[in-house]
């Protein structure tokens, strides 16, 4: 049997509300492994899709802010690919998160484990003793833990931490599901190839997009079983995480796609490679103009969360962007 993907192409306030608004959608791409089928009204699509495309995402309103929301990237590691070492000193880094808060950063993603390709993993009780000296200065902002391991999630989460941001989508530690059923906090399933050691030495796909939409259905289907709420749920697709550049662009190009998994979806392309394998070799420290057009491109798709490295310039790219597309904002 053939399955059918709607994709939703975005409209300016008219057609069905896509994810509960502020965008909209009239009509919808019909996608295929055969490829595409054309284009149908919104009011044609079939009934699961569109219950998932239209769905209010609660999750949400939990920040009072306009969409998309900014997530700002505290990296505390010494090999990060962008900014490692910069937070290694338990001040600079209470002072950056702060920062990045006043400037309008809706969370600040903390990471003590590099996740580049090559990184090795970081044993547990390192990744403890990086994050367990900021606990006390972080108190009082909105905080997500990126992390794999169970343990320093836990700690996290006893130390005020909100979400739980795991790029192997709760599937490294055999534990991590129980453990975010249990304390109910919404976490962000990544899609991965192979693990940060392993995630760029050829990644295959038949069809990036439908079968990166396959593989976070099925772990948003196992994170539900595992008695996870479905509106405490987070996809991202994982740019450069086990991809190479067709496969990213395929991707970005496709990404309206992914709100037919009913829950908010995340992009993570901050300074990433593909910058430079678009524009160039651009080193790390000038990719800006590449991460803000990215960002822009995914408040185009309707992604409600940017992580991101540069939080004071996203936020005002972000707020011009919603000044020119009022029908979105």
């Amino acid at each position: 049997m053939v399955r059918r993907y709607y994709r939703p192409i975005l409209s300016e306030g008219e057609g069905l509300p896509l994810a509960g608004g502020p965008f909209s959608f009239a009509r919808a791409e019909v996608l295929t492994r055969a490829g595409s089928e054309g284009l149908v009204d919104a009011a044609d699509v079939p009934d699961d899709w569109r219950e998932r495309l239209t769905r209010p995402r609660p999750l949400l309103a939990r920040f009072d802010q306009p969409l998309p929301l900014v997530m700002g990237i505290l990296n505390i590691t010494p090999d990060s690919f962008s900014d490692g070492g910069r937070h290694d000193a338990p001040d600079a880094a209470i002072a950056a998160a702060r920062a990045m808060h006043a400037a309008g950063a809706a969370l600040i993603d903390v990471g003590a484990e590099s996740t580049r390709p090559g990184a090795p993993e970081l044993p547990v009780a390192d990744e403890l003793a990086r994050l367990a000296p900021l606990w006390a200065g972080l108190a009082g902002l909105p905080v997500s833990i990126d992390t794999r391991k169970v343990p320093v999630m836990a700690a996290a989460l006893d130390a005020g931490a909100m979400i739980v941001n795991d790029v192997s989508a709760l599937g490294h530690d055999p534990a991590a599901m129980a453990l975010v059923a249990a304390r109910g906090c919404p976490v962000i399933l990544m899609h991965h190839q192979g693990t940060p050691e392993t995630m760029q030495i050829a990644p295959q796909y038949d069809n990036a997009l439908l079968d990166v939409f396959d593989w976070l259905e099925r772990r948003i289907a196992a994170a539900m079983a595992g008695g996870i709420a479905p509106d405490a749920i987070i996809a991202d697709p994982g740019i450069c995480f086990g991809k190479g550049l067709s496969h990213n662009l395929a991707l970005l190009q496709g990404l309206t796609l992914l709100h037919g998994l009913g829950v908010p979806i995340l992009l993570g392309a901050s300074r990433k490679s593909l910058i430079s394998k678009l524009a160039g070799e651009v080193p790390v420290e000038q990719r800006l103009p590449g991460s803000l057009a990215l960002a822009l491109a995914g408040a185009d798709a309707g992604v409600q969360i940017m992580r991101v490295h540069d939080v004071p310039e996203t936020a005002q790219a972000l707020a011009v962007w919603r000044a020119c597309h009022p029908a979105r904002a």
